[in-house]
This record gives C-alpha cells, sequence and structure tokens, in this order.
C-alpha cells in the first residue's frame, strides 16, 4: 500500500530546496531502485520542478512507505511516483491534464503494466536469481552496515522479496519466463509508441517518465547476465525514446554532460 504524508495546498510555490532522497548510489542502490529514483526525477523533470537528489544509507528507513524514492518538500513527505504525481497535481503542476477520460484510463493501465511486468522483474532477478542475490544485490543492500547485521538485513530482505513473489504467483518462475514477461512488456509498449516523440503524441506523460526510469537503467545497469538488457535493445522505437529523454531533459548541453549510469 503506498502511504504518502501532505497536505496539498496549490497556492504554495515549489521550493527551491526540495530533496529526493535514495539509497547510495555508488556502492547500495539496487536496480529497481534506481529505476524508480530516475523516474521520479524524469517526471520533476518533465514538470519544470527542481530537485535535490541526496543519498542516504539508511533511504529505505527514512521513507514513509518503506520504499524508495521519496521526497522532502517543505514540511511534507511523499513517497512513490503515484503519491508523488497527485501532490505536484495539487500543487498545479501535472502532464497529463491534457488527455481525455479514455487516454488517462489507458495511460493508467500501461503504468500498472510497467509495473506488474518489469518492477516485478527487476525484484525477482535481483533477490530470486542466486547468482545476481549473491554476486550483486545482497553485497550491495548491506554495504554500509557491518557484520553480522550486514547479512541479517541482505537476508531479511531477500526472505521479503521472495515471499512478495510466492504471493504474486512469481515464485516458480524461471529466468527465461521472466524474461519473457519482459519481452513481452516491451512488446506492448513498443506498439503503443510508434513512432511518436512520446506515448500520447508530442509532450509526456508520467507514463513517459515511469517507462524512461525502468528501461534506460535496466540497460545501463550490470548484472551477472545481460540478457535483460538485451530483451529492450531489440526495440529501436524504445532505445529511441529513452535517447530523446536523456537528451531533452537530463542532458546539460552547455557543459556537454549526460546523465550517468546509477550502477
Amino acid at each position: 500500500m503506498n502511504v504518502c504524508v501532505f497536505i496539498p495546498t496549490a497556492a504554495e510555490p515549489w521550493p527551491e530546496n526540495a530533496t529526493l532522497y535514495q539509497p547510495l548510489k555508488e556502492d547500495q542502490i539496487l536496480l529497481s531502485d534506481c529505476a524508480s529514483s530516475l523516474a521520479v526525477q524524469a517526471y520533476l523533470r518533465m514538470c519544470g520542478l527542481p530537485v535535490q537528489v541526496v543519498c542516504r544509507a539508511n533511504a529505505e528507513y527514512m521513507s514513509p512507505s518503506g520504499k524508495i524514492p521519496f521526497i522532502h518538500v517543505g514540511n511534507q513527505v511523499v513517497s512513490e511516483l503515484g503519491p508523488i504525481v497527485q501532490f505536484t497535481k495539487a500543487k498545479g503542476h501535472s502532464l497529463s491534464d491534457g488527455l481525455d477520460d479514455v487516454q488517462r484510463a489507458e495511460m493508467k493501465a500501461y503504468m500498472e503494466l510497467v509495473n506488474n511486468m518489469l518492477l516485478t522483474a527487476e525484484l525477482f532477478i535481483q533477490w530470486c536469481d542466486d547468482a545476481t542475490a549473491a554476486e550483486i544485490s545482497r553485497p550491495r543492500y548491506s554495504s554500509p552496515y557491518s557484520w553480522p547485521l550486514n547479512n541479517i538485513l541482505a537476508y531479511q530482505k531477500q526472505w521479503e522479496v521472495r515471499r512478495k513473489m510466492n504471493a504474486i504467483g512469481w515464485g516458480g518462475k524461471t529466468l527465461e519466463q521472466v524474461y519473457e514477461d519482459v519481452s513481452q512488456c516491451c512488446q506492448a509498449l513498443s506498439q503503443r509508441l510508434g513512432t511518436q516523440p512520446y506515448f500520447f503524441s508530442k509532450q509526456p506523460t508520467e507514463l513517459d517518465a515511469l517507462v524512461f526510469g525502468h528501461l534506460f537503467t535496466i540497460i545501463t545497469t550490470r548484472l551477472t547476465s545481460g540478457e535483460l538488457a538485451e530483451r529492450i535493445k531489440g526495440f529501436s522505437n524504445l532505445l529511441s525514446f529513452c535517447r530523446r529523454i536523456e537528451q531533452t531533459y537530463f542532458e546539460d548541453k552547455t557543459k556537454n554532460t549526460k546523465l550517468s549510469k546509477f550502477v
């Protein structure tokens, strides 16, 4: 269940010191949290709302929902993309006001698809694939902590994710089945995008931010196998879509800098 703490106040301007919190970028953050954090950053940039990214080893425990990322705006704290979208809308900033009811329902359906397929696949690969869990997920997740707390927290997280996978029917899946789910999700996204610059023509919505966050992170993150990224690279229009958003919202053309890899 999403948890957010805020009092919508449309009259309040967006503060310059708004902060987004995520785990440590170099040593700790994992694929799924990278993707979710980048999606929120992309959304806020698309809205023209400045935010400072702050990395904390205990960001997960600071979050009101226990999920990453969360933003601190004034005296209000909001976690996860959906509630953050509602929060900014209450302040008069929205990317989807131009959509009609049918388009808005379609957008929400595709966002559910991304969360149910891509996010779940990321969590599965991180914690249910033994090689990835042993070589990447457990060492990174536990890196800020000393022994024995590091082992306790890592195995506790792995147990929680595996229990979730069993609850939603993913516990018995093979890696190949998960990769195929990702391919089917990307096929649906590719067909919806077509030759348009964004999913709903010329202007981005929160769906574009969400898809970008996950796809860009997957194709730039090192895992024990490159198969997950390869499934995405088979869709040229999705790659062009990621590059377009990177160029438009993350590159500083005056300094010739690009969005850096998270992992």
